[in-house]
């Protein structure tokens, strides 16, 4: 959900480091949560790998600027990460997202503390 509605206000110019958090958050535990499941989903870690990409391009300047927007580019591959995970979201067992995504904020907090 909390993905949606952050592409929602991106489309509607209300993009900010919030909205751009969880939306990287949810792609990104998603995708953890894929790779040591060993998915079988076609291209999936590969779609993906793209958004993250692309979300990782838009923090950079979202970090220098203080603008946090998705470009007319941006979209398409923002989507696309965004229904894969989704997608993918079912396949995967509740227990392992939600260890993934302790794991993952775990990394986050043990960086920003050293």
């Amino acid at each position: 959900m909390d993905m949606r509605l952050a592409y929602q206000a991106a489309c509607v110019g209300q993009f900010n480091v919030v909205a751009f958090g969880r939306l990287a958050a949810a792609i990104s535990v998603v995708r953890s949560a894929l790779e040591q499941s060993q998915t079988k989903t076609p291209f999936a870690i590969d779609t993906l790998d793209a958004a993250i990409e692309t979300l990782l391009a838009m923090r950079r300047k979202g970090d220098e600027t203080g603008v946090w927007e998705i470009t007319e580019s941006e979209l398409p591959v923002v989507l696309s990460g965004i229904d894969m995970a989704e997608q993918c979201i079912g396949t995967l067992d509740v227990a392992l997202l939600a260890q993934t995504a302790d794991r993952l904020l775990q990394g986050i907090c043990g960086e920003q503390s050293v």
